[in-house]
């Protein structure tokens, strides 16, 4: 869906541009494209600076304003040799994306660049073998040098976020342990590997597939994947991560998932089509490059003109509109943004918080309406027993619970397997069970020692009794699910249960709540239930009763009455009120990641995170803006000094300082991106 909104830009999430970081001159590539560029920008780099020193030291500008001066003959020829090197070698990826934009008629960062080094290397030219005037060498070789490191670490450190995952995804095993259906056990290469086979998994090895476990148990270091150092107790039926290594305990394993289909290829793919998205932010960065490029044309041509007719000569008013134009190329601007985005990338990437689209990550600290989904998002989405109440006067709790597991543990179901769970924590042991078998619409029932035994369901014993016992009303009225034990046709007792509630979503609603963000559940359970719920974990505002494809119409009502809503489900049957959201979050993605209608993906199944999303989201908000600032800013001061506003109070700029103040800003938004955590 997709509509206006009074707060919030709402269009279609999911489509990602591939102009990538192209405007910057290094844009959609293959990983293996991406990392020549890098060492090429190093290479450009090294040359350019090594060459930078002797240059300032032949500069006579620096030299008059430091006090010392290098003479001998031909040096200023040598200086022009020099930085004519860094002009074209050092400057070539600038010069070439200035033509491009250009081309496109899309001046942005390249643009500003490019004209900028081509103004003072021009100038300096003319200076150096045919008019009188002050040169721009060294200001040209440092602008250059601090340009070339400055793409260099915004395409290293976005491509960080990436490779810790694809190293980890080198690092996978070669080879597997295949399980014949004789039990044999042969080594193959992973790539025989095919879905449904089965792999053995020695204790110290990392799991070759994504699959079930099917015999053994084992503690699994998940770290590296989903960030929780905590080792995972993995047993028959729990879904284990190609990857991730097993610790103490040989594993058989199902293969479900292998190759490309790996919940670690999906992520690599995941970051790299990010990678390859431009972000809202990323495109501001670039409309201020094209304006102050317009700008640094239109000061510097009126710099000239005014100074030309003041002074009457060109000398003076040519180095002013030349000053002017050197220096409004912020170094800052190309760095105050992407330095931010590629950290809050690798940041997030590695703490198992996966951002599918980062225009709507960077707005996400506006939401002011969370959404939750109850079954698998706030609750487990598996049942527990609550409590075991006795209906037959002189009958044991634990007798009850002996006889429901002795016939449950033949059953498949769901409350079966809670029952057996709860009774396995008690340490009661299962009675021998004959002619065990399911009751349609009832239940199961089995005989024990030569009384027939029924776990039956509240509607059953209704209709044989036309009420409920009075010792179990209070648990119907609050919405519980209850499995009542019978005993050769006379009620027993009730063993009660509950779908668990995660201690981390108590966690979450309270922080939520404690940043002003109102919280709302949704649930297909009745009212009993979801009133329940709701005042277990302090939610104020729930709605009952709501069928899938209803979901989306409760979160299109929030939104239309002026909310920033994020909404919070499983991503399968929650898919259409994730996309109608401002914000779509798919939580307990498990190894299924590949969920098209979420903007982030919480992988951990951990509902704080959703916490953790939005406080990243506004730290780096907040951050790109402080970088903005100090960005533009310099340029407020430096643009009218430069063109020489103040020089009727006694002060010009000189082009050196003006140099030093653009380097400084530069190192002041480098370091402010560093600190983001």
């Amino acid at each position: 869906m997709n509509h206006d909104h009074p707060n919030m830009e709402h269009t279609h999430k999911h489509s990602h541009t591939q102009s990538g970081i192209g405007k910057a001159g290094h844009g959609d590539h293959s990983h293996h494209d991406h990392t020549a560029m890098i060492r090429d920008y190093w290479r450009r780099f090294i040359v350019s600076l090594t060459l930078t020193f002797p240059i300032i030291i032949l500069s006579p500008s620096l030299q008059s304003f430091i006090g010392f001066s290098v003479e001998f003959p031909g040096r200023l020829v040598i200086l022009w040799i020099l930085s004519t090197i860094v002009y074209i070698y050092g400057g070539k990826p600038f010069l070439v994306g200035l033509v491009r934009e250009v081309r496109m008629k899309l001046p942005s960062m390249m643009t500003l660049i490019g004209v900028a080094i081509s103004v003072a290397y021009i100038y300096s030219s003319l200076v150096t073998f045919l008019i009188t005037g002050k040169t721009f060498f060294w200001e040209l070789a440092t602008l250059i040098d601090v340009m070339l490191i400055g793409h260099w670490i915004e395409m290293k450190s976005i491509l960080g976020a990436s490779k810790a995952v694809e190293k980890l995804v080198k690092a996978m095993p070669s080879t597997a342990h295949l399980v014949g259906d004789d039990g044999s056990i042969i080594e193959v290469h992973v790539s025989r590997i095919k879905k449904g086979d089965k792999i053995l998994v020695k204790p110290g090895e990392k799991i070759p597939v994504d699959g079930v476990v099917v015999e053994g148990s084992s503690s699994i270091d998940e770290s590296l994947v989903t960030g929780e150092s905590k080792p995972v107790y993995k047993t028959t039926g729990s879904k284990v991560i190609a990857g991730t290594v097993n610790l103490d305990g040989s594993l058989i394993v199902e293969a479900i998932a292998v190759g490309k289909d790996t919940y670690l290829s999906q992520v690599v793919e995941l970051i790299k089509n990010i990678q390859a998205s431009r972000s809202r932010l990323q495109d501001l960065a670039g409309r201020v490059a094209k304006w102050l490029t317009i700008i640094a044309l239109t000061v510097g041509s009126i710099t000239f003109i005014v100074w030309f007719l003041y002074m009457g000569g060109p000398v003076f008013a040519l180095e002013r509109a030349v000053t002017v134009m050197v220096i409004t190329c912020p170094h800052a601007l190309g760095l105050a943004i992407p330095l931010v985005v590629s950290r809050s990338t690798a940041i997030t990437a590695s703490s198992g918080v996966l951002i599918r689209n980062r225009s709507v990550f960077e707005r996400a600290y506006r939401i002011d309406t969370v959404v939750i989904d109850k079954t698998g998002t706030l609750t487990k989405g598996k049942p527990i027993v609550v409590d075991v109440v006795a209906v037959k006067e002189g009958i044991d709790v634990r007798d009850i619970i002996q006889y429901a597991v002795s016939i449950e543990k033949h059953s498949s179901h769901p409350l079966a397997e809670a029952i057996v769970k709860h009774a396995e924590e008690q340490g009661i042991i299962p009675l021998n069970v004959t002619s065990f078998k399911n009751i349609p619409g009832i239940g199961v029932e089995g005989f024990i020692n030569g009384s027939r035994i029924v776990i039956a369901s509240p509607k059953y014993i209704e209709e044989r009794t036309g009420d409920l016992p009075a010792a179990t009303r209070k648990y119907i009225d609050e919405g519980y699910t209850i499995a009542y034990v019978l005993m050769n046709d006379e009620l027993i007792g009730a063993i009660i249960l509950d779908d668990e509630i995660r201690e981390e979503s108590r966690i979450a609603v309270r922080e939520l709540k404690k940043r002003g963000i109102r919280v709302v559940m949704l649930t297909g359970d009745a009212e009993n239930v979801a009133r329940r719920v709701a005042g277990e974990l302090g939610i104020d505002e729930y709605y009952a009763e709501v069928l899938p494809h209803e979901k989306a119409g409760v979160v299109h009502k929030l939104r239309i009455s002026n909310r920033i809503v994020a909404m919070v489900g499983d991503g399968v049957n929650d898919a259409p009120a994730l996309i109608e959201a401002d914000v779509g979050i798919a939580i307990g993605a498990g190894t299924d990641i590949a969920i098209e209608s979420a903007d982030i993906i919480l992988v951990k199944n951990d509902p704080r995170d959703i916490v953790s999303a939005i406080d990243l989201s506004a730290k780096t908000y907040r951050k790109i803006k402080q970088n903005l600032l100090w960005a533009v800013g310099y340029n407020v001061f430096a643009i009218p000094a430069a063109a020489g506003a103040l020089y009727f109070l006694g002060f010009l700029l000189p082009p050196a300082i003006g140099a030093l103040l653009m380097s400084a800003s530069t190192v002041i938004v480098a370091v402010n991106a560093s600190t983001l955590k």
